[in-house]
């Protein structure tokens, strides 16, 4: 069983910042698949970002290859997304979520955090 717990979210102008934080609790987090997610309204819950238990095995969504980056500490339990030259259209709800093998789609993701609100001005 794992709880997550997303932070960092917030208003940020369109070239901006920010940088997400989701804290795991319980003793397998580094067992699992780890990815972030966003859903903006009205629309479906869409893949962003992916990694492995290990590291270095990232995926991107095509929209933000090149300005968001993944990453993982199993020693403190916690997944980050930094988020550099956010667009407007990067306004969602951010998810991070805990998969047993990579998948892009949402319905194969076992744990999920609450969600943060990431809103980009223009």
């Amino acid at each position: 069983q794992v709880q997550l717990v997303e932070s960092g979210g917030g208003l940020v102008q369109a070239g901006g910042s920010l940088r997400l934080s989701c804290a795991a609790s319980g003793r397998t987090f580094r067992n699992y698949y780890m990815a972030w997610f966003r859903q903006a309204p009205g629309k479906e819950r869409e893949f962003v970002a992916g990694i492995s238990w290990s590291g270095p095995g990232t995926r991107y969504a095509d929209s933000v290859k090149g300005r968001f980056t993944i990453s993982r500490d199993n020693a403190k339990n916690t997944l980050y997304l930094q988020m550099n030259s956010l667009k407007p259209e990067d306004t969602a709800v951010y998810y991070c979520a805990a998969a047993n093998v990579y998948s892009g789609s949402y319905s194969s993701y076992l744990y999920w955090g609450q969600g943060t609100q990431v809103t980009v001005s223009s």
